[in-house]
């Protein structure tokens, strides 16, 4: 029995890692998306981040008279960080400030997922700030990271 639910999870868990597009990270998260969230959002405030909004994608739903799982977008970043790659590559706008989803699946399971900036950089080809975009990169990696374990 053992066997089969660790079976089920790695197929489960393989399964999401396989349909990840290019630059999209997605980890499990302990928690219920809207503990999830509320920790996410502690966490990028705790670290300095500006939380510009919080877009509740099963709210808005629910009020067109639809239903879906939880699903909520924070958008979040730091002018300091993210004007001067804005000013090396004007296009990089479209893409920030970051932003981490937090969604439920179908069997219940709340996952966490954002775009790397390494993706980011390359799909706007910023130059010269590969330093930086390593930093963010670690910087969510460690964040997200905290929220999800």
């Amino acid at each position: 029995m053992v066997k089969i639910v660790v079976a089920t999870l790695l197929l489960i868990v393989s399964g999401i890692a396989a349909a990840n597009p290019e630059g999209l990270t997605t980890k499990a998260s302990r928690y219920p998306v809207a503990e999830t969230v509320e920790r996410l959002d502690k966490v990028l405030k705790g670290a300095g981040m500006t939380v510009f909004a919080t877009l509740d994608h099963a709210a808005a739903a629910g009020k067109a008279g639809l239903r879906m799982p939880p699903a909520t977008v924070i958008v979040f970043g730091n002018p300091k960080g993210g004007t001067p790659m804005m000013l090396n590559a004007p296009t990089i706008a479209i893409d920030l400030p970051m932003k981490i989803l937090v969604w439920e699946d179908a069997a219940g399971k709340a996952w966490v997922s954002y775009n790397t900036a390494d993706f980011i950089a390359r799909r706007h080809q910023l130059k010269g700030m590969e330093k930086q975009v390593q930093g963010l990169d670690g910087a969510l990696g460690k964040l997200t990271a905290s929220v999800v374990e």
